[in-house]
């Protein structure tokens, strides 16, 4: 039997951090699902640089954010371990490598119009993404949901979670909402429900304890000082207006730039749930309002974003970068220039808050670990979490084992060769223990073979 570790873990040193953000980057597949799932399993259970209540601790908060939370939670993570400058670091590295494979790919797709080689790939990657997506279910659901007999509101929270997300289309706020209530609830009246503990043993048990563990002290700066909390607040608006007033004095208030920036920094502050919540929004101004692009490129731009690293939402690349090469931001003779200015300025404005809210918040968030009146709704929002990843997971395998029928409905015929892959990608996750980056780039070789024989 392998000995079970029981010694901390050493510092991480910065440089050791760097590296370990920059491959997250590279490998962060299956949204916020697949993101927290791979996150989870290198820093909580291989790395134990933080631990379970720590992580889902300041997850519960992320989820309450607009922005995308699994890029959120890197920042959150990298701000406790290396203060501001980790937290930086973790965030933008977490962005940066899907911006540019975003920016080649859009490339590709306006300059010669097929993406023939892609789509081949991303036909093995999409179930690979489903599979991670159970196992992040599974994961989660396993630490997050204790014995159904002793604490049964947790499972009922999950179960209406995804029901409501599944086939409701409950608004994704009014589930934060309703699981927050639900267990500031339990709290006076059922503090047993949500208890601190693990599901099925606990992990600080079964692996040794994390360099962040459950009872080591806040660090000296991620203490809460309001001096502290105004300056971050104050870097935040000096850092969106700079910009900002560089793009009106240069093309004045009605510039694509200008509008492109203004546009996505409200989209910012308006993504509560998600990408998904707030496609429609940026589907409306894009396409209906200031014609960035058609439909069908908002569509191949949401396909492109799903099956590369990084967040979804990064799809406001694509977007931007399409509107600025359309409507020649940089002139006639500067297209390619123009589209990516175009895709780092949106990108710039959409991720800022992000930082600005983990930075500011997160010593209010760690001033409150361990206090059940402030824990146990954030306990249920991570059973919440575990319905909402589970509805994701029913609607990745329906749009990538099934065709849709003639009406455009699910299920409808079966595609199955990509189902095979995801029920091998599934078991090498979940029985096997194999690497998340084999399985993708396996998968991802699958679907190429695939395409190019004709068999998919």
């Amino acid at each position: 039997m392998v000995p079970i570790p029981i010694e901390k873990p050493a510092l991480v040193s910065f440089r050791e951090a760097f590296m370990f953000w920059l491959k997250l980057g590279f490998i962060s597949f299956g949204g916020p699902a697949g993101q927290i799932a791979i996150m989870h399993r290198e820093l909580v259970e291989q790395k134990r640089w933080i631990s379970e209540k720590r992580f889902l601790h300041a997850l519960n908060y992320c989820m309450l954010l607009p922005g995308p939370e699994a890029q959120q939670l890197a920042t959150y993570i990298g701000w406790l371990m290396h203060r501001t400058w980790g937290g930086v670091v973790a965030g933008a590295l977490f962005v940066l490598p899907s911006l540019f494979i975003l920016i080649a790919l859009s490339w590709v797709y306006i300059a010669f119009g097929d993406v023939a080689l892609v789509a081949g790939i991303f036909y093995g990657i999409k179930p690979a993404v489903a599979a991670i997506v159970l196992q992040a279910v599974q994961r989660i659901g396993g630490k997050a949901l204790k014995n159904p007999l002793k604490a049964p509101v947790p499972w009922a929270v999950a179960a209406v979670s995804f029901v409501a997300l599944a086939f409701l289309d409950v608004p994704f706020p009014w589930v934060v909402l309703a699981a927050a209530l639900t267990g500031w609830l339990c709290a006076k009246y059922a503090p047993g429900q949500f208890a601190a503990g693990g599901a099925h043993g606990s992990t600080v048990v079964a692996q040794g304890p994390a360099l962040i563990d459950d009872d080591t002290p806040t660090p000296e700066h991620a203490r809460y000082k309001k001096s502290r909390l105004a300056l971050v607040l104050g870097v935040g608006v000096v850092l969106w207006l700079l910009p900002m007033g560089a793009l009106i004095a240069w093309q004045g208030w009605s510039g694509a730039l200008t509008q492109m920036s203004w546009f996505f920094t409200k989209a910012a502050l308006l993504t509560f749930g998600g990408a998904y919540a707030v496609l429609p929004y940026v589907y409306q101004g894009a396409v209906e309002q200031f014609g960035w692009l058609t439909g069908p490129q908002m569509i191949d731009g949401l396909a492109l974003g799903e099956t590369t690293p990084g967040p979804l939402i990064m799809v406001v690349a694509f977007v931007a970068f399409v509107g600025g090469w359309i409507k020649e931001v940089l002139g006639p003779d500067a297209l390619f220039q123009g589209a990516v200015l175009a895709a780092l300025l949106v990108t710039w404005f959409t991720f800022l808050p992000s930082f600005v809210f983990i930075l500011a918040g997160g010593p209010l968030v760690e001033s409150t670990h361990g206090k059940r009146h402030f824990t146990a709704p954030l306990a249920a929002i991570t059973a919440a979490v575990v319905g909402v990843i589970a509805s994701l997971a029913l609607f990745f395998i329906l749009h990538v084992a099934f065709k849709p029928d003639a009406a455009g409905g699910f299920p409808g015929n079966v595609e199955w060769p990509a189902l095979a892959i995801m029920i091998v990608a599934g078991l090498a996750l979940l029985r096997y223990k194999v690497g998340v980056i084999p399985v993708i780039a396996i998968c991802a070789l699958a679907g190429l073979l695939l395409r190019w024989s004709g068999l998919a």
